[in-house]
């Protein structure tokens, strides 16, 4: 979601805000904005365009200076709009403003604040709860901005990350964050912070993540950490280094085609110098704690959600382990039934899924403190909260909407699968091993789908000029219906919905006619007569179907029936071939109608809000 930058230094620092907002554009905006320290005064440039239009308006108006804090916005407290954009002044009425201050988070309390702070003379100019945020600082401050800072947070109500710069001290900024993600980075004679280690690439690897609570004091010597109860702490400084080369288009037309198509590479290296599938590779107290689980409890929220869908299929039938599923969002918020001999597995591609977070931290909350995180980055924030952690190896993501992502943490998964089966003897070596074999084998068998573009873009050309559309799966393959239906919606615009093929006389049927496409997954397995009949349900009803079937579940093309054939079935691996043509297929309609593929409308890459 929204992107934080700053720097103290004795250089102009513009072109490094500029860069690390171009860093952070995967994430998502509507808005964006710098503002600098220049010559005893705060300047800004503020744009609803891209970062690249916010770099010609620096230029354009000279924006430069030495202290300076940046940011890409996602709006949620008023439109999208240059006066809502970051980041926001304070300054009491005509004076020359004196607090600069970016925010990514929500405050709850906003509105008792902004009536407060009104009351005592401020007025405000945008509809935001960040601009409370900078007039309580301003209001707090007596010549110390660390100290009003530090008072500030104690007034706040719900999750952010801040940065605030003040006229009157050039060369120091304050940083806090609760429940939203902020880093460090260390320089000689100059430091920096953002909200992800990949907006300081090529500017430090030297990096320090903050824990919720502390509040950092960015000078140009150094760097002081306080924790929530003001103590001076000392946080590791770890050295990351940050592949920037994922962030090159090369030939692709968008980064979600160039990230559907790096997926081979990305489950090889999750795959990476796993010979065999043991608790081990999941932390070394992982066997303890397998062992002495008798449930899982898997917590995630979108496209993650559908992973987890699908692991519950393998769970329950290899390992014979109980699994509920759970959309994080919701599962705090209700009553439920705790077992402290739960593993509780959380799934997220950044690891500081706001809403996964608070659902874990509920989950330790009532005992279940056995937890295992499946994740994309080894640095992140449900990494360190959890006990056990397998790190996926997808590289960075760009695109909105997550393709090599999610077939990475389906690898994962079957992998904790086969581990839990391992630990509670419900598999023998024998089958341990071609369970290996058929995984090493995975990404020659992605590569083969993938060999299906031609023919899913000339469906992708009739798919363009739709606005509804069904997708039908059954058994482990209904979650893979469910993630094509979201991936359509997010990046085409059109109306999708999926459901198990078994519910359509139960009433999505009423929606078949010829104008409603209907995607269905045939895989070959134990499910596939059943199918066929549901598949015939639709033809009753003029409906056009368009196949995925496996080679030979003797599925023919005929009047209202399409059918792209893949290339192999591959049992309880099957779901992850089967994800990779629905991508293709949103991913070329998107296309063909004209979308912002890789930055759909209203989407944001990392939800760190609630």
């Amino acid at each position: 979601m929204c992107g934080i930058v700053g720097a103290v230094a004795s250089r102009d620092i513009t072109p490094i805000l500029v860069e690390g907002l171009k860093r952070l554009e995967y994430r998502g905006y509507d808005s964006c904005g710098v503002a600098v320290y220049d010559n005893g005064s705060l300047r800004r440039a503020r744009s609803t365009e891209r970062v690249a239009e916010l770099a010609d308006h620096i230029a354009k108006d000279s924006v430069a200076g030495f202290t300076g804090i940046a940011h890409t916005r996602w709006a949620t407290h008023g439109a999208p709009a240059t006066h809502n954009a970051h980041p926001h002044f304070s300054s009491l009425t005509g004076n020359e403003p004196s607090i600069a201050l970016v925010h990514n988070g929500i405050i709850e309390n906003h509105e008792e604040l902004r009536r407060e702070l009104q009351g005592v003379g401020y007025v405000f100019e945008s509809q935001t709860d960040t601009e409370v945020i900078a007039h309580l600082v301003h209001h707090l401050y007596q010549g110390d901005l660390l100290d009003a800072v530090q008072q500030a947070v104690k007034r706040l109500h719900g999750a952010y990350a801040i940065a605030v710069f003040c006229r009157d001290e050039p060369h120091r900024i304050v940083a806090a964050r609760q429940g939203s993600p902020l880093v460090i980075g260390r320089g000689k004679n100059e430091n920096f912070l953002a909200s992800d280690a990949l907006a300081l690439a090529g500017t430090t690897d030297q990096i320090i993540y903050l824990e919720d609570g502390d509040v950092a004091d960015l000078q140009l010597g150094n760097v002081w950490i306080m924790d929530s109860g003001g103590k001076r702490i000392e946080r590791q400084i770890h050295t990351v280094h940050v592949h920037t080369g994922a962030a090159e288009l090369g030939p692709y037309r968008h980064f979600m085609q160039k990230e559907i198509f790096e997926q081979p590479r990305a489950v090889a290296d999750t795959l990476e110098d796993v010979e065999s599938v043991t608790p081990e590779l999941f932390g070394d107290a992982a066997y303890k704690i397998f062992k002495q689980i008798d449930r899982v409890l898997v917590l995630a929220c979108g496209t993650s959600y559908y992973a987890g869908l699908t692991a519950k299929y393998w769970i329950e039938s290899i390992a014979k382990i109980p699994v509920s599923v759970e959309i994080a969002s919701e599962y705090r918020y209700r009553d439920s039934v705790p077992n402290p001999n739960t593993l509780v597995v959380t799934i997220s591609q950044s690891g500081e899924t706001a809403d996964t977070l608070a659902a874990l931290k509920h989950a330790r909350s009532l005992g279940m403190e056995q937890t295992l995180t499946i994740c994309n980055v080894s640095t992140s924030a449900m990494v360190r909260e959890c006990k056990l952690a397998y790190i996926t190896r997808a590289g960075v993501e760009i695109g909105v909407a997550s393709t090599k992502a999610f077939t990475t943490q389906l690898t994962a998964l079957y992998m904790l699968t086969l581990a839990l089966a391992q630990v509670h003897d419900r598999i023998t070596d024998e089958q341990e091993a071609e369970q290996v074999k058929a995984l090493r084998h995975l990404p020659a068998a992605i590569s083969a789908v993938l060999a299906l573009e031609p023919q899913i873009i000339a469906w992708a050309d009739r798919f363009a000029t739709k606005e509804n559309a069904l997708f039908l799966g059954r058994g482990m393959h209904y979650p893979i219906a469910l993630e094509g239906a979201l991936k359509l919606k997010e990046i085409s615009y059109i109306h999708a919905e999926a459901y198990p093929a078994g519910e359509l006389k139960h009433g999505p049927l009423a929606l078949v006619t010829e104008e409603m496409p209907v995607i269905t997954i045939a895989p070959n397995d134990v499910l596939l007569e059943k199918l066929k009949s549901n598949m015939q349900e639709v033809r009753a009803r003029g409906g056009e179907l368009y196949v995925f079937a496996d080679d030979d579940t003797k599925i023919v093309s005929s009047e209202g029936v399409h059918v792209i054939r893949m290339p192999e079935h591959y049992g309880y691996l099957s779901p992850i071939l089967h994800t990779v043509p629905l991508q293709l297929l949103a991913y070329h309609t998107a296309c063909a109608r004209g979308t912002d593929v890789d930055k759909p409308r209203n989407l944001a890459k990392s939800v760190t809000v609630e």
